[in-house]
């Protein structure tokens, strides 16, 4: 069965030098337009408290003269993603009234330079020459420089031509250089499945994911997240600016940002290969139901609303999509302290954080290993694995090896 999907394919710009002034005029120009979209915002909010749709926010800007720096298509992606940011604070709001509203976008007296989409009407691509021609807004035209021509290096398996339709492409600064991403849509044959099996996930933080496969329990730590947040905040705090974070500070949040992104992308895709390799068919994935909506304090809050949940869903849905692997969300309700074993359910079976003990027939099991057998189960009622062997107790250990940038069996880490 053929299916469509959609990727984003990276280019890096060769001819920086040649385009990078223009590049940074529209940037800037998409921080500016941002800008006085949120104080229009503000004034609104002052006035009659509410905030403006997106379609009356939109209609306004139209009428200021920062709308035409950018191409009208480009000007509305900025306004539609300012309107997505305060309707993820409100949805926050309900549970931390804390938490900060969408702010500016300000580098000291200076403002960093946005990243810029461009639709339908806003790029033409030359795949024969490796080009993309990117349109300027009215105001930043000047003759013969109406666009801005850039050329590209895509990686050596990527081939832009082959692909159904490229839906956009972004200029993207990635804190040392200009980039171009193109968001395509592409074709593709969906593979048989690689067998019956079923394999549930519980996901966590301390375990990013525990996955109870049909022959074995597997921890994927999530130690590497822990350590880059640690030392990133405290090399971020060292080199804070007296008026907001200096671009050293700046530049190291989009590593950080980057190194989470490459570690996700690596779990998912290894979790789905070990599924393909050991005839799994069905991937069933543990979903924390208004998990966000309960008020459980300042700091869990917190930690609820950066948990990559729904993140790491996506990225096992469209790699098991690719490997004829069906993934499913399970309300994951009671997993935590329902026994995998005899379904006897009590809170003080939970003895701590990383061990479940059943008063009722005595299992002995590693928690997050208990759970991601219990949403197995939602799918598989009677399974035939036999969980007295200890596996549940000491299950395998999966960890990012940074020398190799890949997940392997805990004994195979380079220390």
């Amino acid at each position: 069965m053929a299916i469509q999907v959609t990727r984003t394919y990276v280019g890096h710009i060769t001819n920086q030098h040649r385009v990078q002034s223009d590049l940074d005029a529209l940037g800037d120009a998409a921080s500016k337009l941002w800008n006085v979209a949120r104080w229009t915002v503000d004034r609104v909010w002052d006035a009659i408290g509410e905030i403006p749709d997106v379609s009356s926010l939109k209609a306004y800007m139209k009428t200021r003269e920062c709308w035409k720096n950018l191409n009208s298509q480009s000007s509305q992606a900025i306004i539609e993603e300012l309107s997505d940011s305060f309707q993820s604070w409100f949805d926050v709001r309900h549970t931390d009234q804390t938490v900060n509203p969408p702010g500016y976008r300000k580098e000291y007296d200076t403002r960093p330079r946005s990243t810029v989409t461009f639709k339908e009407d806003g790029f033409k691509l030359d795949t024969k020459h490796d080009q993309v021609r990117l349109s300027k807004g009215e105001n930043l035209k000047d003759g013969w420089g109406d666009f801005i021509l850039c050329e590209f290096e895509a990686r050596n398996d990527v081939a832009l031509s082959e692909v159904d339709t490229v839906q956009n492409v972004r200029a993207v600064w990635n804190g040392d250089e200009w980039e171009v991403h193109f968001v395509v849509k592409e074709t593709m044959e969906t593979p048989d499945s690689p067998g019956d099996g079923v394999a549930g996930v519980d996901l966590g933080v301390s375990n990013i994911a525990a996955v109870a496969f049909p022959d074995e329990y597997v921890l994927y730590p999530g130690n590497t997240i822990k350590q880059d947040n640690h030392y990133f905040q405290q090399q971020e705090y060292d080199t804070e600016g007296e008026n907001g974070p200096s671009e050293e500070a700046q530049r190291l949040r989009q590593k950080r940002t980057r190194r989470e992104t490459h570690f996700y992308h690596t779990l998912t895709k290894t979790i789905i290969e070990e599924c393909v390799d050991r005839g799994v068919g069905t991937l069933v994935v543990g979903w924390p139901e208004d998990v966000r909506s309960d008020d459980l304090g300042k700091t869990a809050n917190k930690w609820l609303h950066t948990w990559a949940f729904d993140r790491l869903y996506q990225y096992l849905n469209y790699k098991g999509e690719a490997h004829g692997i069906e993934v499913l969300k399970e309300n994951e309700w009671n997993t935590s302290k329902t026994c995998c074993e005899c379904g006897d359910t009590a809170d003080s079976n939970r003895v701590e954080r990383g061990l479940y003990v059943c008063d009722s027939c005595g299992l002995v099991a590693n928690a997050d290993c208990n759970g991601a057998e219990n949403i197995r189960q939602k799918i598989t009622p009677n399974p035939s694995q036999d969980r007295s062997n200890g596996c549940l107790t000491q299950p395998s250990v999966y960890l990012f090896d940074k020398s190799t940038g890949e997940i392997v069996p805990q004994e195979q880490v380079v220390p």
